[in-house]
């Protein structure tokens, strides 16, 4: 018995040692893919001059608009605004890029928190009668997670269609037990890319992650952001738990994070992509819902979706940032948890403060990623220098990704300003062409601008030498991360 306990042991320690060096292995391959990968830059994807004066193709409620009627939408918009270049050259050259339409019609809801999220999300969900399609990175087997899942196995009793998919990754650490109880209780599920360390094809597995955050109820309504299903979303900005129980996983840190409610036309956008990425999983077939239902105009925002993938040779929400800030004539207010910008990016935004433009970005005074957290401060004196105001968010762990420019263009999403995202994940961001949403999500950044500290330059040069080794460290990791 002992010898066989003793062999035992050594198999389990010989197990171990092979793990752990083709996991050594597979971060090498992984570095390696990751250095060869590139991204374009403006000039790379312009096939064809960009006619600004072109009216753009923009569908409605009934399809697409006339010529004049688009015309007439944009005119619109720049005689409230008067952002003239940044509408027409950001339209003009997103929609020969992406091939996408401008959606007219919609009303977009800003959900600054966690506890607003969670609240417009329930709601809808209690309120599906057809069909429910969830899509997330992270869904945790917590307070929320748990509560969402029994949401969701009520509906399927009811009847509802549930659909999940969940970045296998991003959800590690909810059970086996958790998700076999969804599928139990009739809800199909699909686990992006399923990440086995005893598997030797799986390089592309371990680097391309699907980090899309969207929710559809009966095809009618969407949700898009940057909250995930986790308890670490449930304090308010105020200081309020979404419920009371919950504050023992709350207490130790929050989140501050933000979503939007989509309801019009657009839903059908984040539905295809839903749709795309349930096929391109191979997931079971779908039942026969109406996942397209008639959509009648809600609001008057105009809404692009941009969905972005690895393999694509247009990296379209990371040329949906540049080209947004190439352009701008006024004011980039940006807002990114983890930022590690590549040249291209930084050259924007350098070059928009030299041309007299306000550029502000919002980063994290603390990070879950103490790597990327530094990395991203590498590049503090550069933007300083140029004349970019910097702010670190203080008391709150920042997880938003928002941008607003010359009060028009506004984006929330999923995507980081970091390559990692840019070149390795399934990313979704949502942009908003309305003055109105813009003016919210100003007031949004002017709070978040009085939880922050400014970085002022004469100030970051005095930081201690222990700082910047540790940025110099971590800026040589600048392209993996």
């Amino acid at each position: 018995m002992n010898r066989n306990r003793s062999l035992l042991r050594s198999l389990v320690s010989a197990a171990k040692r092979i793990r752990f060096f083709y996991s050594l292995l597979s971060f090498y391959c992984l570095l390696t893919l990751l250095g060869c990968a590139s991204l374009p830059t403006v000039k790379d994807v312009v096939q064809d001059p960009i006619d600004p004066e072109r009216p753009p193709t923009i569908v409605g409620a009934h399809g697409p608009l006339s010529p004049r009627k688009s015309r007439a939408i944009m005119e619109r918009l720049r005689r409230e605004d008067g952002s003239a270049d940044l509408l027409k050259l950001y339209v003009a050259f997103m929609e020969q890029v992406t091939g996408n339409p401008l959606v007219a019609g919609n009303r977009v809801t800003l959900l600054i928190d966690g506890p607003a999220t969670y609240k417009a999300m329930f709601t809808a969900i209690e309120g599906a009668t057809d069909h429910i399609h969830l899509e997330t990175y992270i869904f945790e087997e917590d307070e929320v997670g748990r509560r969402f899942a029994d949401l969701l196995l009520k509906k399927q009793a009811q009847g509802v269609s549930v659909n999940l998919i969940y970045d296998s990754y991003g959800s590690s650490s909810a059970s086996a037990a958790f998700f076999q109880r969804l599928r139990n209780g009739g809800i199909q599920t699909v686990e992006f890319n399923p990440v086995n360390l005893l598997k030797t094809d799986q390089e592309d597995v371990f680097i391309h992650r699907d980090h899309r955050k969207i929710l559809v109820v009966d095809g009618k309504v969407a949700f898009t952001g940057g909250v995930n299903v986790s308890a670490v979303y449930s304090r308010s900005l105020s200081g309020r738990l979404l419920e009371k129980k919950e504050k023992k996983a709350t207490e130790a840190e929050s989140w501050r994070d933000t979503h939007v409610q989509i309801e019009g036309p657009a839903v059908s956008e984040f539905q295809k992509l839903f749709l795309d990425t349930w096929t391109g999983q191979k997931g079971p077939e779908l039942p026969k819902r109406n996942y397209y239902p008639k959509l009648k105009k809600e609001g008057d925002a105009l809404v692009q979706v941009v969905g972005s993938k690895p393999g694509q040779p247009n990296r379209l929400t990371y040329l949906m940032y540049l080209s947004a800030i190439t352009f701008s004539e006024r004011s980039i207010d940006l807002t990114s948890p983890y930022f590690v910008p590549d040249h291209e990016t930084l050259k924007a935004l350098k070059g928009a403060s030299k041309r007299g433009i306000r550029v502000r970005l919002i980063l994290p005074g603390t990070s879950d990623e103490g790597f990327i957290f530094y990395a991203g401060r590498s590049y503090y004196a550069d933007l300083l220098e140029s004349g970019v105001r910097l702010y670190e968010l203080g008391g709150t762990v920042l997880h938003a990704k928002t941008a607003v420019i010359d009060g028009i263009w506004s984006t929330v999403g999923s995507t980081n300003m970091d390559l990692w995202s840019f070149l390795r994940n399934d990313e979704v961001n949502a942009v908003v062409l309305s003055k109105e949403f813009a003016a919210e999500m100003e007031d949004m950044f002017e709070n978040d601008l009085k939880e922050s500290k400014e970085i002022l330059l004469e100030q970051w040069e005095k930081r201690p030498f222990s700082e910047r080794l540790k940025e110099w460290f971590a800026r040589l990791f600048a392209h993996w991360l």
